[in-house]
C-alpha cells in the first residue's frame, strides 16, 4: 500500500505540470490510473478500520460479558468478509484487456417470442448490474422484437474492470417458466446468447482486406433515445472469411458508426487470433453458435422453483428476483476464481 500511496503523489506533482493537459491521452491515462489507486487506498483504509472497529467490540462484549453484541459483530464481520472478497476477486483481473470497457450483445434464439422477451430481461439485468458499479452503459445497437422483447442488443458498459467482470457473461443463457405469451400456461425454455468484447482503444495489429468485408447500411431503430439518428446511417459489416457480424448505429453520422464497427471488428479479429494461438477449443464465435439446448452456461429456472446455476462453477442462488435486478456478482466472482484455478474453458 505504501508503493501505491507514493505512486499517487507522484501523480498528482505531475498533473500540476503546467503542460500536463498538452497530451490529452496521456493526460486521461494519468486521471485514470490516479483514481484507480485512490480508490484502492480507501477500500484498505475502510478494511483496516472495520477490524480495528470488529476488535473493540468484541474486547467490549468480553470485559462488560455482553452477549447482545453478537448480531451487531456478526453484521459487520459479514460487511468485512463481502468487502476483502470483492478486493481479493479484484486482484485476479489481471488480463490484457480486464480493464477495458465492455461491449455486450444478447441475441434471442430458441423461443421465437418468449426468447425476445428473456432477452430484455437479460438487458434489464445488466443495466441494474452495472448501475450498482458505478458504470455508464450506451446502446450501440438496438432490434425490437417483433410482438415483444428484443430480438439483439449491443451496447456498451462504461468502466474500470468492466471487460474483466464481465467476460463471466459470455456464452448461452437458458430461461425455465410459464410462458406469458403462451395461453395454455405450459413451462416453456428459451434461449439468449450473449457475447462479450473489451473496448480496445488502440489501433490492434489486424490485416482486414477489403474484399471480405460486406458493409450495409440500414435505418435505425429501437431504444436508443435522443442519440440514435432515424435516418439510414446505421452500419453492419459482415467478415466474411469468419461470419463475424458487428452493427453500430449510436453515433450520428454513417461515418462515425462505420468507425466504431470496424474498431468492434479489428477487436474481435484480434481475440479470435489470440485464441488461435493459444489453441483454445472454441474462437470469439464457436461457443455461440448454437443458441439452444446443451451449450448454456447458466440456467434461470422460475417455475416449478427457483433457482439460477452457473454450470461451469455450480454456483448457485435461490433468489431470482435478486439476480434479476442485478446482483450476479456470486456469479462473476466464482468464474473469476474458477479460471485462476486454470479452468480455461470460456475465458
Amino acid at each position: 500500500m505504501a508503493n501505491k500511496e507514493k505512486r499517487v503523489e507522484e501523480l498528482e506533482r505531475e498533473m500540476e505540470a503546467p503542460d500536463f493537459w498538452d497530451n490529452p491521452e496521456r493526460s486521461q491515462k494519468m486521471m485514470k490510473e490516479l483514481s484507480t489507486l485512490k480508490e484502492d487506498i480507501e477500500i484498505y483504509n475502510k478494511l483496516q478500520n472495520q477490524k480495528e472497529e470488529i476488535e473493540l467490540m468484541i474486547e467490549m462484549g468480553y470485559e462488560e460479558n455482553d452477549a447482545s453484541v453478537i448480531p451487531d459483530i456478526q453484521e459487520m464481520l459479514d460487511e468485512f468478509i463481502t468487502d476483502f472478497e470483492n478486493i481479493r476477486v479484484k486482484t485476479l483481473l489481471s488480463g490484457e484487456y480486464d480493464k477495458d470497457n465492455a461491449i455486450v450483445t444478447l441475441h434471442a434464439g430458441a423461443g421465437g417470442t418468449e426468447s425476445c422477451d428473456w432477452a430484455s430481461m437479460l438487458y434489464r439485468m445488466y443495466m441494474k448490474w452495472a448501475d450498482r458499479h458505478g458504470f455508464s452503459t450506451e446502446v450501440l445497437d438496438y432490434l425490437d422484437g417483433d410482438e415483444a422483447g428484443i430480438k439483439s442488443v449491443t451496447f456498451q458498459v462504461n468502466g474500470e474492470n468492466a471487460y474483466g467482470y464481465l467476460k463471466s457473461e459470455k456464452g448461452v443463457h437458458r430461461l425455465v417458466r410459464i410462458s406469458p405469451f403462451n395461453a395454455a400456461g405450459k413451462r416453456q425454455t428459451s434461449f439468449v446468447s450473449c457475447d462479450v468484447m473489451p473496448d480496445i482503444e488502440e489501433d490492434v495489429d489486424v490485416e482486414i482486406k477489403d474484399d471480405d468485408l460486406r458493409i450495409d447500411t440500414y435505418r435505425s431503430s429501437g431504444a436508443g433515445g435522443q442519440h440514435i439518428n432515424k435516418t439510414s446511417s446505421a452500419i453492419r459489416i459482415t467478415h466474411l472469411p469468419t461470419g463475424i457480424v458487428v452493427q453500430c448505429q449510436n453515433e450520428r453520422s454513417q461515418f462515425q458508426n462505420k468507425d466504431k464497427a470496424m474498431q468492434m471488428l479489428k477487436a474481435k479479429l484480434f481475440l479470435l487470433k489470440q485464441q488461435e494461438q493459444e489453441q483454445k477449443l472454441s474462437g470469439i464465435q464457436g461457443e455461440l453458435t448454437d443458441i439452444g439446448w446443451g451449450s448454456q452456461i447458466r440456467s434461470y429456472v422460475m417455475q416449478p422453483y427457483t433457482m439460477v446455476k452457473d454450470h461451469r462453477t455450480n454456483e448457485e442462488s435461490g433468489n431470482v428476483d435478486a439476480v434479476m435486478n442485478g446482483a450476479i456478482d456470486n456469479f462473476i466472482n466464482a468464474y473469476l476464481k474458477w479460471i485462476a484455478l486454470g479452468n480455461k474453458k470460456n475465458s
